[in-house]
Parts: C-alpha cells; sequence; structure tokens
C-alpha cells in the first residue's frame, strides 16, 4: 500500500512511520512542514529505505499538496499533522486554527479533488485516516466514566476545540461527498523521541538538570497514557481494517495522576539515572507545585473496548515498563535532546506566564 502520511516528522507520526518501514512492505511519503515540533532526526533510522521519501511543505497549501498527490498516488492518507500542545494553544491560538481547522479543510479539498476522478474501484478503496485526541471530549471529573465513540464533543482549550472542528469536518466531508474517512481519538502518548515540552519528557530532562519539576495544581489530575509504539500499531490496525466512516478509541487501559507520574519518573532515575546534579538526595526533592493552567481538564479516559473487539488491537506495554523503557531511551539519547532544545523550546513553562521563571 503507498501511504500519505502528514506530519511524520512529529512525535506520533514519525513513530507510525518507523512502524510501517520496520515491520510492513508499504511506501511511504512523509509530509510535514517541519514547525519546531518536527524533527527528521526521529527518522533517521529509516531515512534511507527506498520505500520512504519526505516532502515538506503545509497541508494547508492546496497546489502543493494535490502536485503532490497527483504523483504519489497514495492509496491511504493518514493524517497526523497539527499543532498539538494544550499549553502552546492558550498563549497563541491562531496557529492551531489555521492548522487543526484550515490546514484540516484544505488537506481534505485537495485530497476530493483528487479521489473524485480515480477508478471506482480505486476510489472505493482508498482511506482518509484522521488522528484526533480523547481531550475533544472534555473533562470527566466527578464522573466514574469512560470516554466513549459516542461521548459528546465538548473541548476546553482552543487546542481541543480545534481538533473537534476537524475532526467535524472529516465526518462532514464523508458525509457530504462520500469520501471514505476512518477517525481516531487517542490518549496522551509517551515513549522514545518526544519533544521536551511534553510531560513526561520535561521532567526527565529537568530532573537531569536539576530544575525544577512543575506540577499544575495539586497534581490529581488524571490521564490515560498509551505507550507510542502501541498506538502506531493501532492506527495500521485501523487503515488496514477499520469500517469506513467509523470512530475508534485508542487508548492504553492505563489511568495515572499526574503526581503520581511524575514520581515514577524521578523513582527511575533514582534508580537508573547518572550522578544527581548538586544538591539533590533523591530526584522527587525537585518536584515544584505551581498555579493550574486555565481551562485545565481533571480526567481523561478512554474506553479502548470497540477496537479490541472489532479489529482485534490490544496494548502491549504497560504503564510501567514503557515509562521504564522510555526514561532509559531519554538517558541514552541525551545528545538528541540537547540537538533539539537548541532550537525555539528552551524548557519554559507555557500557557501561564507568571509561573515561566519556575522552570528556566
Amino acid at each position: 500500500m503507498r501511504i500519505l502520511v502528514t506530519g511524520g516528522a512529529g512525535f506520533i507520526g514519525s513513530a507510525l512511520i518507523r512502524h510501517l518501514i520496520e515491520h510492513t512492505d508499504h511506501e511511504v511519503l512523509n509530509l510535514d512542514k517541519l514547525t519546531y515540533a518536527g524533527n527528521l532526526e526521529s527518522l533517521q533510522p529509516i531515512a534511507n529505505d527506498t520505500r520512504y521519501e519526505f516532502v515538506q511543505a503545509d497541508i494547508a497549501d492546496q497546489a502543493t499538496v494535490s502536485a503532490v498527490l497527483q504523483r504519489f498516488a497514495p492509496q491511504a492518507i493518514m493524517h497526523l499533522a497539527a499543532e498539538s500542545h494544550v499549553d502552546r494553544s492558550i498563549d497563541g491560538p491562531a496557529a492551531f486554527i489555521q492548522t487543526n481547522i484550515v490546514g484540516t479543510y484544505a488537506l481534505l479539498e485537495a485530497t476530493r479533488a483528487w479521489w473524485s476522478q480515480l477508478p471506482a474501484d480505486e476510489r472505493g478503496a482508498f482511506r482518509f485516516h484522521h488522528i484526533s485526541t480523547d481531550e475533544v471530549y472534555g473533562d470527566l471529573h466527578g464522573v466514574d466514566d469512560l470516554f466513549t465513540e459516542h461521548t459528546p464533543y465538548a473541548p476546553s482549550s482552543p487546542y481541543s476545540a480545534s481538533k473537534a472542528a476537524s475532526d467535524h469536518l472529516v465526518r462532514a466531508w464523508q458525509r457530504t461527498y462520500g469520501l471514505p474517512v476512518l477517525l481516531t481519538n487517542c490518549s496522551n502518548n509517551y515513549g522514545p523521541y518526544h519533544f521536551p515540552e511534553k510531560l513526561i519528557p520535561l521532567v526527565i530532562l529537568n530532573a537531569l538538570a536539576g530544575k525544577p519539576l512543575p506540577v499544575y495544581g495539586n497534581g490529581q489530575q488524571v490521564r490515560d497514557w498509551l505507550f507510542v509504539e502501541d498506538h502506531a500499531r493501532a492506527l495500521l490496525t485501523v487503515v488496514s481494517n477499520g469500517q469506513v466512516g467509523e470512530t475508534y478509541n485508542i487508548g492504553g487501559h492505563n489511568e495515572q495522576k499526574n503526581i503520581d507520574v511524575v514520581r515514577a519518573i524521578c523513582a527511575l532515575l533514582d534508580e537508573l539515572g547518572p550522578q544527581r546534579p548538586a544538591g539533590v538526595t533523591h530526584y522527587a526533592d525537585l518536584i515544584s507545585f505551581v498555579a493550574d493552567r486555565p481551562g485545565h481538564d481533571l480526567r481523561y479516559a478512554i474506553d479502548a473496548g470497540k477496537i479490541e473487539r472489532e479489529l482485534g488491537w490490544v496494548p502491549e506495554e504497560t504503564f510501567e515498563s514503557g515509562l521504564r523503557k522510555t526514561v532509559q531511551w531519554y538517558l541514552e539519547n541525551l545528545e538528541w535532546c540537547g540537538r533539539v532544545q537548541d532550537g525555539s523550546y528552551q524548557g519554559e513553562r507555557l500557557g501561564n506566564t507568571q509561573f515561566k521563571d519556575l522552570i528556566t
């Protein structure tokens, strides 16, 4: 199968492409704008494979996307290109509206124009797989329940609102124009090559540098954690075997409080890490509680029963095994982290400027 992956230089996209090239015989074209979080070094292990190609382009550039579609003639598009960090969306929502909503619209229109002129059998076999987030469902605080594929949308942040809008666009293009679409909504991903503004890599790198480990509010926010390589397997399962028009929730069955995640990282660093920074007896001593971010959802939890029942996917990693692999990877790849941090992101806390000095 020829698969066009948008956002393939990002965290989840690069994990997906590495999986596709290393474990299947599919051909892959990676279309990525290379914003601050896009890193081709994450694809270095497969960069020279003859079944892989990279094109630097913006999904909102409809003419360029159209030309790529005509040349590569994908049999599936897996759409991961997005601005994805909640805190950045609070500081600057415009980029999220432009990429996640306008960009998805432009990609859908370029795809529809190209797809509509295909022979009937190729039109029927084609798939547009839109990858989204559980944050579109809002907050489960105070409710002993899980997000299902039928949970009403109630986004809280500019990021989740922009992703909800893109989900609605994709469904509308299926209902209105017949474009064969699939949607997936995933829980929090973690694992190797994660950009260091996200919680787990940020805690690892701040701890190793002896910096404070900022925890929002009281740290009782609950997230379901999904190892990124498990997610890559799930995405391939959906694009290969999912039913057109259906949504599949993907979760790791790993609900954890943020404070417990931070403490678990500290314990692993105490066990696995090099010599501690001066003045640090235990890494947990660096934990610092800071003011909560605006609109912070208190609990997300995915019911991933549908993808297991219908498609046979289950996660292979527990949170404990996946977190150990993640911490070990960062300890072994500190040079990669340093090169990433040489760019625009230097470990500042985004989304609430009053407390940025705590971790810079």
